[in-house]
């Protein structure tokens, strides 16, 4: 029988190891953006061809790209990046079918745990944008939200690409989860939806400069009161 305490315990220093390269890889990136969706959208969909274009733009205002590293939106996201000459990030898993790295990555980083991979996604992003997708893209989505709610992370727009695909959602979140009070009003907030391309690049572009001011701001009060 395998001995599980010892497997547990390698464990943690392979969980180390890619908490590391994470770390290392993604050090110098600058502001990022998170670009999330499902591996099934193909080339010639109409969410691939405006992820191409949310990915593009954002790069040439000046922000890195990050994606999963796969197919699909991923791909997408990572080919828009590096189409604006910006900085392309994928963040590969190990999984049995669809995880198959594309050919546009700049910076690539491959992870075994979930969760390490979790971290780098939320950690250097000051936004997220959201396309459909299945289960994994439901996974980030909430997660970013519940940390976001939680106060667990500075809040940065989460922006959810497709009408027709979340309004239901969004509309099912108002009508029950609201409505019996496991969420606030503000929760329903923290989320943004768009059909352009565009209106996802200018919220994201309007939160970071507020944020930059603030920061900027925040200083020079410092400076003025000698802390």
């Amino acid at each position: 029988m395998e001995d599980l305490a010892k497997s547990d315990t390698w464990r943690v220093f392979r969980i180390m190891a890619e908490l590391v390269e994470g770390f290392e890889a993604l050090n110098g990136i600058g502001p990022a953006v998170t670009i999330f969706g499902s591996a099934r959208l193909q080339p010639g969909s109409p969410y691939y061809n405006k992820c191409l274009k949310v990915a593009e733009n954002l790069a040439k205002d000046g922000f890195a790209v990050i994606s999963g590293g796969g197919p699909g939106i991923m791909e997408a996201a990572n080919k828009g990046a590096q189409k604006a000459n910006g900085i392309s990030v994928g963040l590969n898993i190990e999984l049995p079918m669809e995880q198959t790295p594309n050919s546009y990555q700049d910076v690539r980083v491959e992870f075994r745990y979930f969760f390490v991979r979790k971290l780098m996604f939320v950690k250097y992003a000051v936004g997220y944008v959201i396309f459909p997708g299945g289960f994994g893209t439901m996974d980030e989505l909430f997660e970013a939200l519940t940390l976001i709610q939680t106060k667990k992370i500075r809040s940065f727009p989460v922006v959810l690409v497709g009408r027709d695909y979340w309004q239901g959602m969004i509309d099912w979140m108002k009508k029950t989860v609201l409505e019996v009070g496991n969420i606030g009003i503000e929760d329903i907030d923290l989320m943004h939806i768009v059909d352009e391309p565009e209106e996802a690049c200018a919220i994201i572009n309007k939160r970071y400069k507020d944020r930059v001011s603030g920061i900027h701001r925040d200083r020079r009060d410092k400076a003025r009161k000698g802390v």
